[in-house]
């Protein structure tokens, strides 16, 4: 058989490197498209000479649309068959994206757990995304759930890592030469810096966008996600396309610039979770509370850790899970990052 049915749970070994096709090389037309679809504006990816003033040499790929790219890429091999995309861990953005760059993806098999219904597992990788030069720029940990296609298929030794729940503020990696001492508060958009936000404190970023089924799919078929709940209806049972997960991420960190819009790069994804399906017609909303605050060595640049997240028409404010500790039936998101800001 020549065409790809995607790998099942039984498919996947402990250990096991998996090279995924095919490269790709990024251009201001990411960005273009990226900026059409969602509401973003920080000013270090939206202007050369923002970047230049910061000490960069011009603007990078915004950290999403590298994100977006390396995710899609292991789609094919990872979740085509997936139930959903359960968590994110380990993050870390180790260098800036630049038009031009062309980008791969290789992940490793780090853990595998069968669910008790004997019918789907978990499968957990690790994901690089390297450039031309062989250099990493992005690595991220997340787990999935997978069908089984033989359900008479044994249950492998069940193995779940051990994940940091937080990146260390020591091992975040600021891109070289980020320079915030000259920063232009006017030109970003908002006066407020580092050292004007508290832990604890939560942001309600006001904001709302309705998603529409030709958005989604452009997203999806621009960062290739070809994962089957998101482009065949009939492939779940409720006859809805899922809503790419990525595209909730976006659209709620875009949201977010009303209230932060000085929190300029994205340096690491801490933990994430989609929390609940969104689907065309929902109301996307979004929320932040700041978690942490740490200083860097870069000068003028401090980092903060933050939680955002998303939630469809409903749900009350700064609401995220019931008394029986699950996530409200409104919150789609729940994605804990750290960010770097003028101090």
């Amino acid at each position: 058989m020549k065409t790809n049915p995607g790998r099942f749970f039984e498919d996947y070994r402990i250990g096991e490197v998996i090279i995924h096709a095919v490269p790709r090389t990024v251009s201001g037309g990411e960005r273009a498209m990226y900026h059409a679809l969602y509401p973003a504006r920080g000013a270090l990816y939206s202007s050369d000479e923002f970047a230049r003033a910061s000490g960069l040499p011009a603007a990078p790929m915004d950290d999403l649309v590298a994100f977006h790219v390396v995710f899609g890429k292991t789609v094919p091999d990872i979740s085509l068959n997936a139930v959903a995309n359960l968590g994110y861990a380990e993050g870390r953005w180790l260098a800036p994206v630049w038009p031009g760059d062309t980008l791969r993806s290789e992940s490793t098999v780090i853990g595998l757990k069968e669910n008790s219904n004997g019918k789907s597992g978990n499968v957990y990788v690790r994901t690089k995304g390297i450039n031309q030069h062989g250099q990493v720029v992005l690595e991220y940990v997340r787990w999935v759930m997978v069908r089984k296609n033989r359900m008479d298929a044994p249950a492998p030794e069940a193995v779940v890592p051990d994940l940091q729940k937080v990146v260390p503020a020591a091992d975040l990696v600021i891109p070289k030469g980020l320079d915030f001492t000259a920063y232009d508060f006017s030109l970003a958009g908002e006066p407020h810096r580092w050292g004007d936000y508290a832990v604890g404190e939560k942001i309600d970023h006001v904001d709302g966008v309705t998603v529409e089924e030709a958005e989604h799919m452009v997203a999806t078929r621009l960062w290739q996600n070809t994962a089957k709940v998101h482009f065949d209806a009939t492939f779940r049972e409720d006859g809805k396309r899922l809503i790419y997960g990525g595209h909730v991420i976006s659209m709620a960190r875009a949201l977010s610039f009303n209230g932060l819009a000085n929190a300029q790069m994205i340096v690491a994804l801490n933990a994430g979770a989609h929390a609940n399906p969104c689907h065309s017609g929902d109301t996307i909303k979004a929320w932040s509370e700041v978690l942490d605050r740490a200083e860097t060595t870069a000068p003028g640049v401090g980092a903060i850790r933050l939680r955002l997240v998303a939630v469809k028409q409903g749900a009350e404010p700064f609401a995220l899970k019931g008394a029986d500790g699950k996530y409200l039936p409104e919150v789609l998101l729940d994605l804990d990052y750290w960010a770097l800001m003028p101090m």
